[in-house]
């Protein structure tokens, strides 16, 4: 017979010979019944959240693979300092993963790590320091009994102390001179909508305060805020037991290096929106020089309140923002980068001159930011301000129906893409847990997203219009408008800026 490839040609069993009288439709005779994957019923895919004695919560969310995220986050921010120096969560920041009373220095606790794999972080954010360790999952009781350690019994040497006030003011040396101004804006623009209050107080520290933060006054501060009841420990990627049965071996009845005395006062302020402009005459001519160089340009962010993230008109904001979009001038890429946009279409398309207009929200527990950053020459910074604060006005027009299908497409897409990745799932986990107590699922937010109409869009942006605006201007600001002016033009019909600056200018 014909031979290919080592084969012959005509088996029975290769043209179903075998069985010549049994159907395709039936099983065949002999052969094992086949056990099929079932789709996992929901509740597997659910956030757990169990609460300790002490009023710890532990949250844990499955997630398949061999490592694990696991971290604490604790209700303390910037936000928090209004009676102590501001700089503090700066400080704490630094300070992280440094020598604790089991670990004698930094590099003991990256050698701890290392052995299972493991990786570990801290940020402080406004609201909230994480820390938060990615590990192989056989290693929790390792990883937990660590994060325990980093959190409540921190050394802080007077060495630690010092290395950490230096490395603060590089950090603050290097942020007045890097070609990008975002982090700065951001600062200035919290500052200017909420005046010294809250979220917006400096989230970084002041130089004049590095010499007077000392371990004393950490010690003060954490007493009042690295309590059990204002900490969440959040894994993904473990058992929820193992890590409750953790939590409770490491967490529970432990002193603090502090110590743990009774009724320290707790700011317990609700954000007030003041709104303002805030203005830092900068030469901004030589901040990239090369080759290459980036121009002289003007930056100004305009913003104004929206809401906070437990409120229900979060998600309408959300899918304003996506909406408005934007970026720079230069972007790579097509439609799949927001190219539909509006501030691609109306500002970036139209106006050659303007080098980034972008979109920002910020939310927080009892409030919210929504402003529009924009860049351009010194010399357009009047034009610039009236393109942006026209776009303010639009937003409360008509909202076509292509348009915001692509904006709610847009946000589910990068909500489900973004939390394709652990340390992502973690943050959201423990952050939910940390302000509600429960977490909604991706599906639950996509529904929520689905839902809304453009009477809602027309609705929050009517009730955000109503504010004052936060101005934060940055760079050579000869024909900046004055904060009167941008006032008036954002309560105009059609966001221009009034005659009587353009007769007198």
């Amino acid at each position: 017979p014909c031979r290919r490839c080592g084969l012959a040609a005509g088996r029975s069993y290769s043209g179903g010979g075998a069985y010549p009288s049994v159907s395709l439709t039936c099983p065949l005779p002999g052969v094992p019944k086949a056990v099929f994957a079932a789709a996992e019923s929901r509740e597997r895919f659910e956030t757990r959240v169990t609460v300790l004695e002490n009023g710890l919560r532990v949250a844990s969310q499955n997630k398949f693979g061999q490592f694990c995220t696991v971290g604490i986050l604790v209700n303390s921010g910037s936000r928090h300092e209004a009676k102590y120096l501001s700089g503090i969560s700066h400080f704490l920041e630094k300070l992280a993963f440094s020598s604790t009373a089991q670990f004698g220095s930094k590099d003991e606790i990256l050698l701890t790590l290392e052995k299972h794999g493991g990786i570990c972080d801290c940020q402080a954010s406004r609201d909230t320091i994480m820390y938060a360790v990615s590990a192989d999952a056989r290693g929790l009781d390792t990883v937990v009994n660590l994060l325990a350690d980093v959190t409540l019994q921190p050394r802080l040497s007077d060495e630690e102390i010092e290395m950490t006030r230096m490395a603060i003011r590089f950090e603050l040396e290097d942020l007045n001179m890097r070609p990008d101004p975002e982090p700065l804006l951001t600062e200035m623009i919290h500052a200017a909508a909420f005046r010294d209050n809250t979220v917006g107080l400096n989230r970084f520290c002041p130089v004049e305060n590095t010499d007077k933060i000392n371990r004393d006054v950490l010690h003060s501060y954490m007493s009042s805020y690295y309590t059990p009841d204002r900490m969440v420990l959040a894994g993904v990627g473990i058992e929820h037991e193992h890590l409750v049965e953790c939590a409770r071996k490491y967490l529970l009845g432990v002193e603090p290096v502090w110590g743990s005395g009774q009724g320290r006062a707790v700011d317990r302020s609700v954000a007030q929106y003041t709104g303002g402009i805030i203005k830092v005459e900068k030469d901004m001519s030589d901040v990239s020089l090369g080759p290459t160089p980036i121009p002289e340009l003007t930056h100004i962010m305009i913003g104004l309140e929206s809401c906070s993230f437990l409120e229900d008109d979060f998600i309408p904001f959300a899918v304003l923002n996506m909406m408005m979009g934007g970026g720079g001038s230069f972007s790579a890429g097509g439609p799949g980068k927001g190219m539909f946009t509006r501030l691609y279409l109306n500002v970036l398309n139209r106006h050659h001159w303007m080098y980034n207009a972008t979109s920002y929200h910020h939310s927080y527990e009892d409030t919210g930011l929504l402003c529009i950053h924009a860049s351009a020459d010194p010399k357009q910074v009047r034009e610039m301000v009236e393109i942006i604060t026209r776009e303010f006005i639009l937003m409360a027009g008509a909202v076509g129906e292509v348009e915001l299908e692509r904006a709610k497409t847009q946000l589910k897409s990068m909500l489900m893409m973004n939390l394709e990745s652990r340390p992502v799932i973690f943050e959201d986990v423990g952050r939910q847990v940390l302000a509600t107590n429960t977490r909604k699922l991706p599906h639950e937010l996509c529904a929520l997203i689905s839902q809304v109409k453009p009477a809602d869009l027309k609705r929050v942006v009517t009730k955000m219009l109503h504010k004052k605006p936060a101005v934060a201007a940055l760079g050579d600001l000869t024909d900046l408008p004055s904060y009167e002016h941008i006032q008036a033009a954002l309560s105009s019909k059609d966001g221009r800026l009034p005659r009587l600056y353009r007769l007198f200018r």
